[in-house]
């Protein structure tokens, strides 16, 4: 097969021969075709199928003509915002300006739009008025129903209303990208297009929609937090493509927005097929004089083993995109991958990555799921483990070793997080020897993310005392094979549950340990997770019982800084903090002080004395 870029421009349309393109696809991020982002992977996978597809990277949408380059697309327009929900690509936790956008040439901050998929599906109704548009990618999957959304402080419609879009492909999309294709080409209108798994559509009654589930309407969810809370989690609880219902959501008297069940996960074949397409795996020459795609250096040289995750963190969106079923490919289709590697100019011997959401789930967690769907109302490791789970090791060990003994590869890591409860639910040890012997080079990452219970709860992670085994487990590991290695702690502050308190434990934590971390992750409210949805109700939408929610920029930066509390910067908000606590004996110059008395001028000391 030859292989090439697709289309950046109408001059590369035309050097292939063709006279137009069934579909424009415009995107926020610059063109990079590798199967690590979401454009690159539709774009071939529909050209596998026989479809022409013409990128327009980054349009200026202040202009019209920047959707005009190909000229009117045969079949329809594809939208996507690019790898990462444009608000979160563009804002901190605490709503400032980021400096760089890795997902552009050079890195520069400012070529795609806030809420990019709205603003490219109206600029391009305002061209083409009925031409089919179709949204996906993270942005459009996490909010294809009403949703809160921080930057804003509001619930917003679905954002198939507001984009002006005919029908959103949600998830990874591979499935419902290509039945949409086939029925445009078929002759179907895209309003007749509303029985698609993974799809999510608009209709002006339910004559033609069967068997849904019919949500609160859209005005309900904006005057009731609770009604939200109640509506997010009927959501939450038919994300499986096996027993998920088809939800209907009213917007006034003759507006329903549909979601239709989520498309059923890859096979292995189908996942090797996908990631074995001719990818030209780097990003498009164009903006070599720019220096290049940043993001692109975190991936060139990892392989992705799997997708979904049944880790079932709360504060994660992998639930409402990927989905809780495991699908891995095989390992032939990894050491083909990882041969490619070698073969690059500049690769050196090491493999960054072998994983997805979760470097050690290569399985369902169950027998059971990929026949009666994953469970609703339970978790595979939360608030521990389930008695069903099947923890087994065995078939990633055997890939890592294969990857090992490939020429020219050196080392392989593991970088993308492991879950150490997980782990621990293997009775086999192999796997922890393998990992600590071969894939860690000095600092293992791990995510915790915090240690009181409470939060722990509301964050759906393991108890502190499983982390314990596990720092134990690893360490005593790490001297039977004579290494010094160390664990390197995730950690967050301000997550729904964590009140000063709870704190100033995770502030103890670190002093026990030893350990500043020098980047500190305070809790981002992003579309489509639980944590979102009990930070704005205040309610956890799995008991309806109240939760604490620290919300002010100043309570924040006093949890963020507590963690911190060696960083002088740090001084006055962490003296703050611990009087709010009510642990000013954590003030002082004991070894267990976290911070020492404010000095006084020797002025006010006198004058302090008399």
């Amino acid at each position: 097969m030859n292989r090439n870029f697709l289309p950046l421009c109408k001059k590369d349309m035309q050097d292939r021969g063709w006279d137009g393109v069934d579909f424009a696809y415009v995107i926020g991020d610059a063109y990079v075709d590798h199967p690590s982002f979401g454009h690159a992977v539709i774009s071939r996978v529909l050209e596998a199928h026989g479809f022409r597809v013409g990128i327009i990277s980054q349009p200026d949408w202040r202009n019209k003509e920047s959707i005009t380059e190909y000229g009117e697309p045969r079949l329809g327009f594809l939208v996507s915002a690019g790898n990462m929900d444009s608000m979160v690509n563009h804002y901190s936790g605490s709503k400032k300006r980021r400096r760089q956008d890795a997902y552009t040439p050079g890195g520069v901050m400012g070529r795609r739009p806030d809420y990019a998929a709205v603003v490219y599906g109206n600029l391009i109704r305002q061209t083409y008025k009925k031409i089919p548009v179709i949204l996906g990618g993270i942005e459009a999957s996490l909010r294809r129903l009403a949703h809160y959304d921080y930057w804003s402080g509001k619930i917003k419609r679905s954002i198939l209303l507001d984009s002006g879009a005919d029908i959103i492909s949600y998830g990874m999309g591979e499935h419902s990208i290509v039945e949409i294709a086939e029925g445009l080409d078929g002759g179907i209108a895209v309003e007749d297009l509303i029985y698609l798994d993974g799809t999510v559509v608009k209709v002006k009654d339910l004559n033609s929609v069967y068997d849904a589930v019919i949500l609160p309407s859209y005005e309900k969810l904006q005057k009731s937090p609770k009604i939200y809370a109640e509506s997010f989690y009927e959501q939450y609880r038919n994300t499986d493509s096996v027993s998920g219902k088809r939800l209907a959501e009213p917007y006034g008297e003759h507006l329903y927005v549909v979601q239709n069940p989520p498309s059923g996960p890859l096979s292995q074949l189908e996942m090797d097929d996908i990631y074995g397409l001719p990818y030209m795996r780097t990003y498009h020459p164009s903006y070599e004089k720019a220096g290049g795609v940043p993001a692109i250096a975190e991936i060139k040289f990892s392989l992705t083993s799997t997708r979904g995750c049944f880790g079932g963190c709360n504060f994660c969106a992998l639930t409402f995109h990927q989905g809780r079923v495991i699908q891995a490919r095989s390992h032939e289709s990894l050491l083909k991958e990882a041969r490619i590697l070698t073969e690059e100019p500049d690769f050196k011997g090491y493999i960054h990555d072998v994983g997805g959401p979760t470097a050690n789930f290569r399985q369902p967690s169950c027998k059971k799921q990929l026949k009666f769907g994953v469970c609703k109302e339970r978790q595979c490791l939360f608030p521990k483990a389930c008695s069903n789970m099947e923890a087994d090791h065995s078939d990633y060990i055997n890939l890592l070793r294969k990857l090992r003994n490939v020429p020219k590869v050196k080392k392989v890591f593991i970088r993308s997080g492991i879950r150490f409860d997980y782990l621990l639910e293997d009775k086999d040890t192999t796997f922890l020897r393998e990992l600590c012997q071969y894939h860690v080079s000095g600092q293992l990452k791990v995510a915790p993310e915090h240690v009181a219970d409470e939060v722990l709860d509301k964050m759906g992670k393991p108890r502190h005392e499983v982390y314990q085994k596990f720092t134990k487990e690893f360490t005593d590991m790490n001297l039977r094979l004579k290494k010094k290695q160390y664990l390197v702690p995730y950690l967050m502050s301000s997550h729904p549950g964590s009140d000063m308190k709870a704190a100033v434990e995770l502030a103890e934590y670190c002093r026990d340990l030893g350990y500043m971390p020098e980047q500190v992750q305070d809790f981002y409210p992003t579309p489509s997770t639980i944590s979102t949805c009990m930070y704005y109700t205040g309610l956890d939408p799995r008991t309806m019982k109240k939760v604490y929610v620290p919300r002010s920029p100043h309570e924040k930066a006093l949890q963020r800084a507590l963690i911190q509390y060696r960083n002088p910067k740090n001084y006055d908000l962490v003296i703050e903090a611990l009087h709010k606590a009510g642990r000013t004996d954590l003030i002082g110059f004991g070894e267990k002080c976290l911070v020492k008395p404010r000095r006084l001028s020797r002025k006010k000391l006198n004058a302090k004395r008399r």
